[in-house]
């Protein structure tokens, strides 16, 4: 590939290289026999690794490898994908096609591809050896977000008394200071995309969202067997499962690598490739997000800091003045669902501005509310939890004549069944998660 080369008429994606040394990932890709696009992973104050760990680390940094890929593959969406150093067991190649399947069902939808039947890992290694236990030592590994949802996680595992590590990727100052704000010990891992991949969004590259949290999940599991951790407990609630639209007969999913199939995906690859004894999951997997900010509502330490609004975190473009620019759908969607648990003036302080109050809001709650529309590519709940919230607001006369609230019951409410517009079901816990044995006191003081 020349430097004046279209990506998008490009025929191979090529997986070159991981390699580790001195706490620095390297990871390299290339299209067709074009020059390397090399991302580095670093870890801070990275230990010396035991040779006991060593397998395991090398498997893990594979792994890591071909999950972050997706960064890369999707400027071009080549028809072949090559693994340099060989076949893949079916249980890593059936992994990542479906990650890059699902993961990258938003990008094909927007873009107007059709991924199914091109994605295709290669094959035909012989099944894994079962891998042993480690003897891991019993601390968590707690992803932190900067919003609401890790730091209810954080918070229970303290609560049950257990050992955990606060950690994130990227340099955000806003997650720095929720990260020091729970009291962990904290871990800051950098990683650095290719600048090559900037170049090629330059001269034409495909682009749009990949499944970051995957990504992050694969720098996570290469992080617990360097600095010696049993556990990752990511902070993805029950509705991350549920499909933002159909398309083509596809569900199309913004949060599928915060969804449950991922994490059972990823969390046996784990058992049987890296180490016995890691653990991954989700510990508000059980939770809807009503629940969690239900749960959240009681952790006001966090209420200065804490931000859901992605504009916060962009790599590029404008940031909001203070922490929430109050016109985004996670901006719209967590005021609306802490609506119900805390009083309307500590909404409003934290918010800086009535959002339901605002008529020029109406069609972005709407889209929560999947009236008239979708629900948004976003890190949101379900349009029937949305709904749930409006209604339960709908009956408190704070908040009754709030000038969204006052359409929803005028408008909308009387197209819906109220019987299925109940707050309490949604409060309950679900059966389906994959919670260790070790962290589920954990899991039940997020209800409690």
């Amino acid at each position: 590939m020349t430097t004046s080369t279209n990506p998008r008429l490009t025929q191979v994606f090529r997986f070159l290289h991981a390699r580790y040394a001195d706490g620095v990932a390297e990871l390299a890709y290339a299209f067709d026999d074009g020059e390397p696009m090399v991302e580095r992973i670093r870890f801070p104050d990275a230990p010396e690794l035991p040779a006991a760990r060593q397998a395991a680390f090398d498997a893990a940094l594979k792994l890591l490898h071909l999950i972050a890929g997706v960064s890369y593959y999707k400027a071009g969406v080549p028809p072949k994908i090559e693994v340099a150093d060989g076949l893949l067991d079916d249980a890593t190649a059936d992994l990542l096609d479906a990650l890059y399947l699902h993961g990258l069902a938003e990008f094909a939808y927007r873009n107007g591809l059709d991924l199914r039947g091109r994605i295709h890992f290669p094959r035909g290694a012989s099944a894994a050896a079962q891998v042993p236990a480690l003897g891991l030592r019993q601390n968590t590994l707690v992803p932190i977000g900067g919003g609401k949802d890790s730091l209810v996680a954080v918070e229970a595992i303290k609560s049950a008394g257990g050992a955990a590590t606060a950690v994130w990727v990227g340099n955000s100052a806003l997650i720095a200071a929720c990260a020091e704000r729970t009291g962990l010990p904290t871990r800051n891992i950098q990683r650095e995309l290719a600048p090559a991949l900037f170049e090629l969004n330059q001269r034409g590259a495909w682009n749009g969202h990949i499944p970051v949290t995957a990504v992050n999940s694969a720098i996570l599991a290469v992080a617990a067997i360097l600095y010696d951790h049993d556990s990752i407990a990511f902070a993805n609630e029950r509705s991350a499962s549920a499909a933002t639209l159909e398309y083509d007969g596809q569900q199309v999913n913004h949060q599928w690598s915060k969804g449950y199939a991922f994490e059972q995906l990823l969390g046996d690859w784990l058992h049987t490739h890296v180490a016995a004894d890691l653990d991954y999951c989700s510990l508000l997997r059980p939770y809807s997000e009503l629940a969690i900010t239900r749960a959240f509502a009681r952790l006001t330490p966090y209420f200065d800091v804490f931000s859901s609004c992605n504009r916060n975190f962009r790599i590029l473009g404008p940031k909001p003045a203070d922490r929430w620019c109050g016109q985004c759908p996670k901006c719209h969607f967590v005021f609306l669902a802490l609506a119900p648990f805390l009083p309307k003036p500590r909404l409003l302080a934290i918010f800086g501005r009535n959002l339901l109050d605002d008529e020029a809001q109406a069609a972005g709650f709407d889209a929560l509310l999947e009236y008239q529309d979708h629900k948004p590519f976003e890190c949101v709940g379900e349009g029937a939890e949305a709904r749930a919230a409006m209604h339960a607001l709908g009956q408190r006369p704070e908040w009754q004549e709030d000038a969204l609230v006052a359409r929803f019951r005028d408008e909308i409410l009387p197209q819906l069944d109220a019987a299925q517009l109940a707050l309490e079901p949604w409060l309950e816990l679900s059966a389906e998660h994959r919670v260790p044995a070790r962290l589920q006191a954990a899991l039940k003081a997020i209800g409690a």
